[in-house]
């Protein structure tokens, strides 16, 4: 075996990097958990005093600052011995109602990766797993990592891209919002336009039901109602809209899926799909964030969908061209992008 030199270098120095990120995402959630980010935003501290405002151990705390300091995450002053947050640091690890709030996507890894045995077996017997078989941290991370996406973009940017769908939801429309999981789009879309009626499907109890707690807390319940249905037999009929959030390629049948939404839509209705930003061809998405959404589609998107039946695996780098076949076989006569963020890619459906 002859070995290039500066390969094997670039390699293990990916490893280096990889292996501390593996065991990093933990100590993000860790401090998420305990307040640990949002305690040092009020001021820089010792370890002593970060531990002191939030009750944790001082020993570990001092351990936990300073992997956060070796990954970037916080910074750090030799001289005071002190740690602090810069405002961009606290822009994104301090506020989870901020517009890039990022403790939530780590949730959702870490709480993937205690899934791997789950995972690994289904590559044995190609059974999938299904989304509800997974620790229960996943659901609430992955509301807590998309929301801050969807509250920037949605009323904002993507609603207003959509063919006459922003005067119809002022005045007053029907929607149904389909794989809502924890309810974050569905009550955004209720909080925005009070003239309409929203209704959030998904097939995963507990989550249907924390939806509706959150709903009635805030007041929404009499628009806003969650019901648990899947994406192929949700009821009802003429909705002006209908959306799905990220969660299209999940599912064993996205055309099945696509078809029951163009079948309830109302004659004029539209369907928003908001999936992973992906190119078409796999060396298009060979980038930081194609890893990112390859790993999550491996440990959680593609095992899913190989659960449902028929067991179409369109993975969460699916690319516009095959979404756009998608809605073709289900029926919808036109199909474009309307809007792009860093993460995400928007279309918009019509018969």
């Amino acid at each position: 075996m002859t070995l290039d030199q500066s390969r094997l270098e670039r390699l293990l120095g990916r490893f280096v990097s990889d292996f501390g990120a593996a065991g990093f995402a933990a100590t993000v959630v860790i401090g998420d958990k305990l307040g640990l980010y949002s305690a040092l935003a009020t001021g820089s501290a010792t370890p002593a005093e970060l531990a002191d405002r939030t009750g944790s151990h001082p020993r570990l705390v001092a351990e936990w600052l300073a992997a956060q300091a070796a990954s970037g995450y916080v910074g750090y002053d030799p001289d005071s011995g002190r740690f602090s947050l810069s405002p961009e640091q606290e822009f994104a690890l301090a506020h989870e109602d901020g517009p890039m709030y990022l403790p939530g996507a780590f949730q959702v890894m870490v709480a993937a990766v205690k899934d791997e045995p789950k995972v690994t077996e289904a590559f044995r017997n190609g059974a999938g797993v299904p989304w509800h078989e997974h620790d229960p941290d996943l659901f609430a991370g992955t509301e807590r990592f998309f929301r801050p996406g969807y509250a920037a973009n949605l009323v904002s940017n993507w609603i207003p891209a959509l063919d006459g769908v922003q005067a119809k939801l002022e005045a007053g429309a029907q929607v149904a919002d389909v794989g809502c999981g924890h309810g974050a789009s569905t009550l955004i879309m209720a909080q925005a336009y009070p003239n309409s009626r929203i209704v959030g499907f998904d097939y995963h109890q507990p989550s249907v039901q924390h939806a509706q707690r959150v709903a009635a807390n805030a007041g929404l319940a009499e628009r806003c109602r969650f019901e648990v249905a899947t994406a192929t037999t949700y009821p009802g009929a003429g909705y002006d809209l209908v959306t799905v959030f990220d969660a299209l390629h999940d599912m064993g049948d996205p055309v099945g899926a696509a078809a029951h939404i163009r079948q309830t839509l109302a004659p004029d209705g539209t369907f928003l799909l908001v999936e992973p930003v992906a190119g078409d061809r796999l060396e298009d998405n060979l980038t930081p964030v194609g890893r990112a959404f390859y790993a999550a589609s491996t440990l959680l998107c593609v095992p899913h969908a190989l659960s449902e039946a028929p067991g179409t695996a369109l993975g969460a780098q699916a690319g516009e061209q095959r979404l756009r076949e998608v809605a073709t076989a289900a029926g919808f006569d036109r199909f474009r992008r309307v809007a792009q963020t860093p993460f995400n890619l928007v279309y918009e459906a019509r018969s």
